[in-house]
């Protein structure tokens, strides 16, 4: 018995592209619908469980792939076992749920690496081109980026050396082919995931060399976007010497793939360098600058007393209170507007404020990419800041914050 070829066609049905990414969002407006995130997911998701307690999503993209791999691998599986009609369809489909599972323990490697090292996870999704888990915020050190990084191609490599080791023990048949595929497929992804350019997790162990190296992030991030880039030129290039070096031509399927793969890395190697160029400048996005004046009223008072107060005090938003000064809502700028001039002096301010919880609550300290996901976690039109020993700073309008983000970006 010979072990699998990697790479022969119909062993592996595909290399799923895997990886994870830091959720790193700008300021979140609430001028636009957002049922997804009322839902908890993001659209064109679905949700099969959860690792850690960390959702697990699979978009609707994975069934087609899914199909895609089902029907590549049917006429091996005829050739394997023959008079299988439609169950070779079927065994092809279960071939492909193995596999994307091989991704999820590859995400999840990702996942729990995180989690154990304090950061948070958002959820891990499984797609078209393989799974992405998020992760809430930048590594704080490159030891953190680096141990995150290079667990997810460890488990694949491991997945495949274990598939390879049960493919010398299992008889001949389905099962066997099985086992030889996704030992093919998770070498396969443990090895290309490996190269130093991102968005791959070589890429972010590139990051994290450099960054401890240099002490500069935003540099390691540079460095690691530019050998994603290369890396996305070089895989464009192959389908040139493709013949010379195997024998073989490149198929139209080729074309496809290597077109479909060469974008995803180009896009995600300029996407991850033009976010470390405006992480280079949020340090400049503090909230304190941005608070607006507040003035604090009785939830009672009419509407038109309070504006008057406010515009009095050059005020430019309005927190009702408790006698002793608790705050209890922030007035909503959009409603005030919204209410008619001649019906203010008869309803109370509490009509027009929104009531307070701890999640519209922000420290007044925030800055840079803590503020950002802040606010991302929980939107809003406006937060309330507080001072440490709890007193009221002032108000922070999303509008502001926005304009300063986008003013930070240029």
């Amino acid at each position: 018995m010979t072990p699998p070829t990697l790479g022969e066609p119909g062993d592996t049905g595909g290399v799923p592209a895997v990886g994870y990414a830091r959720n790193v969002p700008g300021p979140a407006t609430t001028d636009e619908p957002e049922p997804a995130r009322a839902a908890g997911r993001p659209r064109g998701t679905f949700r099969v469980g959860s690792i850690a307690g960390i959702d697990v999503l699979v978009t609707g993209s994975w069934f087609v792939i899914a199909a895609l791999i089902s029907y590549a691998l049917a006429p091996r599986i005829e050739l394997e076992q023959p008079g299988l009609g439609l169950w070779k369809y079927v065994a092809g489909l279960a071939f492909a749920v193995v596999l994307y599972l091989s991704v999820l323990l590859h995400e999840a490697s990702h996942a729990i690496a995180a989690q154990r090292l304090g950061y948070g996870v958002t959820s891990i999704t499984l797609h078209f081109l393989g799974g992405m888990t998020e992760i809430d915020g930048a590594s704080r050190r490159p030891r953190h980026e680096l141990v995150i990084a290079v667990v997810g191609p460890l488990t694949s490599l491991g997945v495949g050396v274990a598939a390879l080791a049960l493919w010398f023990v299992v008889p001949d048949g389905l099962v066997r082919l099985a086992v030889g595929g996704l030992a093919g497929s998770n070498l396969l992804i443990g090895v290309l995931n490996l190269v130093p350019g991102l968005p791959l997790d070589g890429g972010r162990v590139l990051k994290a060399v450099v960054w401890g190296a240099s002490g500069d992030q935003h540099r390691g991030t540079i460095v690691a976007g530019w050998g994603g880039r290369a890396t996305a030129l070089a895989l464009l290039a192959w389908p040139l010497v493709q013949e010379r070096v195997t024998g073989q031509p490149a198929t139209l399927f080729d074309l496809v793939l290597v077109f479909i793969l060469g974008l995803f890395l180009w896009t995600g190697a300029t996407a991850a360098m033009a976010h470390a160029r405006l992480r280079r400048r949020m340090p400049a996005l503090v909230a304190r600058p941005l608070a607006r004046r507040t003035l604090t009223v009785p939830p009672d008072i009419p509407l038109a007393e309070a504006v008057r107060r406010a515009r009095e005090a050059e005020a430019g938003s309005i927190v009702t209170v408790t006698p002793s000064g608790d705050p209890l809502g922030i007035v909503s700028e959009s409603s005030v507007l919204a209410m008619p001039e001649d019906r203010r002096p008869w309803v109370p301010v509490s009509t027009v404020a929104r009531t307070l919880d701890d999640s519209l609550q922000l420290p007044a300290s925030l800055a840079g990419e803590e503020l950002i996901l802040a606010i991302s976690r929980r939107p809003a039109d406006e937060y309330l800041l507080v001072e440490d020993d709890g007193r009221i700073f002032g108000v922070l309008a999303t509008a502001d914050v926005d304009r300063a983000f986008r003013q930070a970006a240029h």
